[in-house]
């Protein structure tokens, strides 16, 4: 999720667990916290895109870190003065839960996390909430609010906090709910059309688990459709040759971490000797047309051959 909302999440953790012990400097430190795992981007300084692919939410978002890096930030924690009336299991079940409830909720979203790294370098995601989503935020940031400044003095301090994170827990658990519904409805659909496939990935698009794209993998095809939720239209289906023999002419270490970053859902194209790849699985901003042709998303990966050598790139087209 973006920064705001990991930042207001684990404010409402320090404020849940610490709150009524050492007041808003539990909210303070939660909300720094809770943003340590992804400093992992200032690693862009020394390695490149095409490295930085698996490195991103990979091990920095692992159940490893979680625990490691609890320990070693709740040490820290318990010589600052703040925290020295604390029990050290109580301390480190606040930074845990805060580096926890991060990836966790990155989990939810299509990038996905590495949370078994360095055991696997499996990237599990659910897909089921976009990556800004202020349905989810709000609830957390009213509720963090009215503990923080307007019930502060009060026993009851946390009550409201702990109302938004309770709500903020149902809308994500609908958001799975809903992700089944959706594809109920285009499997269905798919089906109508006569049009077979072997996996079928359904991600939101926008806020509040409205719309929604789905890709479905055939054997040398992908399909595409949109679906809104409050709407009976029949959206038409797009479809795009994957065009895999065009990854197999280029180095195959980076054949093969295209496949791996996009979970099997991409197509291929290749311009001016320049092959180009457009992963559904990250980037789903939809269809775009260029020179009356169309492109299955905006944002793509491109390799091309300089002196014998693989040189990788990305880039953004737009709408004409």
């Amino acid at each position: 999720m973006d920064s705001i909302t990991q930042g207001v999440l684990g404010a409402a953790v320090g404020e849940a667990l610490l709150g009524k012990k050492i007041g808003n400097k539990g909210a303070i430190v939660g909300a720094v916290v809770a943003t340590i795992p992804d400093l992992d981007v200032i690693l862009y300084l020394f390695y490149d895109k095409f490295e930085m692919l698996s490195i991103h939410r990979g091990f920095s978002h692992s159940i490893v870190f979680n625990i490691l890096g609890g320990l070693l930030i709740a040490f820290g924690l318990s010589k600052i003065t703040w925290f020295q009336n604390l029990k050290f299991t109580r301390l480190f079940l606040f930074v845990w839960l805060c580096l926890f409830t991060h990836i966790l909720l990155d989990t939810f979203t299509a990038y996905g996390t590495q949370l078994f790294s360095p055991f696997s370098d499996k990237r599990l995601g659910f897909d089921s909430i976009n990556v800004v989503d202020p349905v989810y935020t709000f609830p957390l940031i009213v509720g963090l609010t009215l503990s923080l400044w307007f019930y502060k003095s009060k026993l009851e301090r946390s009550t409201f906090n702990n109302y938004g994170l309770l709500i903020s827990s149902l809308y994500l658990i609908f958001t799975l709910i809903n992700k089944e519904v959706v594809k109920t409805k285009i499997s269905e659909r798919f089906s109508l059309e006569s049009i077979e496939y072997n996996s079928l990935l359904t991600m939101p698009i926008g806020i509040a688990n409205i719309n929604w794209y789905s890709v479905a993998k055939g054997t040398d095809s992908i399909y595409m459709i949109k679906h809104a939720l409050f709407s009976n239209r029949d959206n038409p289906i797009d479809a795009f040759p994957i065009n895999e023999d065009y990854l197999n002419q280029i180095d195959q270490q980076v054949a093969d971490k295209m496949r791996w970053f996009a979970k099997g859902f991409y197509t291929v194209e290749k311009e001016n000797n320049k092959v180009r790849v457009y992963n559904l699985q990250v980037d789903m901003r939809g269809i775009v047309i260029v020179d009356n042709k169309k492109a299955p998303t905006a944002g793509y990966f491109e390799v091309s051959n300089i002196n014998g050598q693989s040189v990788f790139s990305s880039g953004s087209i737009k709408n004409q």
